[in-house]
């Protein structure tokens, strides 16, 4: 078995088809989605593929062609859980922006029963599906995985945080946990999961990279990311230590051409809730060094996580993701970080500082008053004519010992304190950015408003997690 077809239901904008389609011998067949928009987006970028607008949970099976992989998206916020309130009982909403009802959630959670439904017609050789990962709380999530055996399939749960998909190249630059059922026919070969979802990490303390294992914090695999587990390292040597993989920060999606609109000049001020959350992030961030310190992920234009550290420049690198909705708590984040995760509305906006108060100094002056931390000051060689690599020409944290000096003065002090609120240039999220945080491809078109593609952006799935996936169901199948 060499060439593969896969059929892709709730497809939604096509982030699934996408990652399916970027691995060898697999061709999306047929896709299938509820919201005419969607389908018209995925045709634009999917010419090739058959596809059907219709409400799958009506549509009779048969009149699908058989592949050889099923891959399902069911409907998800229905699953979650909102606002603390309890699970199935769910005002979150829906893809078109509406709350359901108790009877319409209901119906949303069905969505769920239509892949065994579909399984049981074509007998797929595997099937992906995709979920939030409180679905594993439903009360009926026993039985569905019992009807899915029952119609004689074996699966692995995997639970997968977006910017850690990783082993087929490049991952999203955004933290997502999705829960994903993978199923295979009896007497297959299971697919190879360590091989397609562990991800590349340096541990510090064996001086290695190596692949990371996931640590559950409970007896139960479930839930997210650092909540729920956290990554380690294999080796016994250094007693299993806690690693973290690479990511690719959110300023990789950010498209730094705009600026905003200066939150002085504005003459709606903003909400109170957005403003502290925006006041928190400038002092996190701005007064200390981890706008110039990045862990970044790749083989091209970022750093592989054993690669030296480049220092990053504040005006390119500098700048807060804030959420303007949602829950208490919520905390805006450095650009340097993975996006938070993307939901069908636009709930992130970006602050850029116009002023940092950049102070240098020569070493012969007096250094300013040091903060009790004293991280708001760092030695910078400047001038400097080392050609050896050995870090000379980094900057050094004011509380570290003093790199030579020579006859010449090579050396100043640099200082910044925290910038006005008013001087920060605030805007939200334009859709092709929260497209590109997806990891959806630079050329991908989404079609409609700008509302409209905010939702198919952020109801899509990220395409490294799809071709992860299905390349280690592929692998199996193909060696049939």
């Amino acid at each position: 078995m060499t060439e593969l077809t896969m059929t892709d239901l709730f497809c939604g904008a096509g982030g699934s088809s996408t990652g399916a389609a970027q691995v060898p011998g697999v061709t999306v067949r047929m896709a299938a989605n509820h919201w005419n928009l969607a389908i018209e987006t995925h045709n634009t970028n999917h010419p090739s593929t058959d596809h059907a607008c219709a409400d799958i949970s009506q549509v009779d099976p048969r009149l699908f062609p058989r592949t050889h992989i099923l891959w399902g998206s069911p409907e998800c916020t229905n699953h979650s859980q909102a606002k603390g309130k309890k699970r199935n009982i769910d005002a979150t909403p829906d893809l078109f922006g509406e709350t359901l009802p108790d009877a319409a959630a209901d119906r949303s959670r069905a969505t769920m029963w239509d892949i065994p439904r579909f399984a049981e017609v074509h007998r797929y050789e595997a099937i992906i599906t995709e979920n939030v990962v409180d679905a594993a709380m439903w009360e009926l999530f026993p039985a569905w995985l019992q009807a899915m055996q029952l119609l004689g399939y074996d699966h692995r749960i995997v639970y997968m945080n977006s910017m850690y998909a990783q082993a087929g190249g490049d991952p999203a630059p955004q933290s997502r946990d999705r829960m994903y059922v993978v199923f295979w026919r009896k007497g297959n070969r299971a697919p190879d999961f360590d091989k397609w979802t562990r991800p590349q990490a340096y541990c510090v303390q064996c001086d290695e990279t190596v692949t990371a294992i996931q640590a559950w914090k409970k007896p139960t695999p479930w839930g997210r990311y650092r909540a729920q587990y956290v990554w380690r390292c294999p080796r016994v040597t250094c007693r299993n230590a806690v690693v973290e993989p690479g990511w690719i920060p959110a300023s990789s999606a950010i498209d730094w051409s705009l600026r905003g609109t200066r939150i002085g000049d504005r003459t709606k001020p903003l909400a109170p809730k957005t403003l502290a959350r925006i006041e928190a992030g400038l002092v996190k961030f701005s007064t200390g060094a981890q706008p110039f310190v990045t862990v970044m992920y790749g083989q091209s234009k970022n750093h592989a996580v054993t690669d030296p550290i480049s220092t990053l420049a504040t005006n390119v690198h500098h700048g807060l993701l804030v959420p303007v909705e949602g829950r208490d708590g919520k905390e805006a984040r450095s650009s340097s970080d993975p996006l938070r995760t993307m939901t069908t509305r636009n709930e992130t906006a970006f602050i850029v500082p116009l002023r940092a108060n950049n102070t240098p100094k020569s070493v012969d002056q007096a250094f300013d008053t040091f903060a009790a931390a004293g991280n708001h000051h760092a030695m910078v060689t400047r001038h400097n004519s080392s050609r050896k690599g050995d870090g000379s020409e980094m900057s050094t944290a004011i509380g570290d010992t003093l790199r030579t000096l020579t006859a010449v003065p090579t050396a100043s002090l640099t200082t910044w304190e925290k910038p006005d609120i008013d001087d920060c240039m605030f805007r939200m999220l334009e859709p092709h950015e929260i497209a590109r945080g997806m990891a959806l491809p630079t050329d991908y078109t989404i079609l409609g408003t700008k509302r409209q593609q905010v939702r198919q952006a952020g109801n899509a799935v990220c395409p490294p997690n799809a071709r992860d996936l299905v390349s280690a169901v592929a692998e199996t199948l193909v060696a049939q």
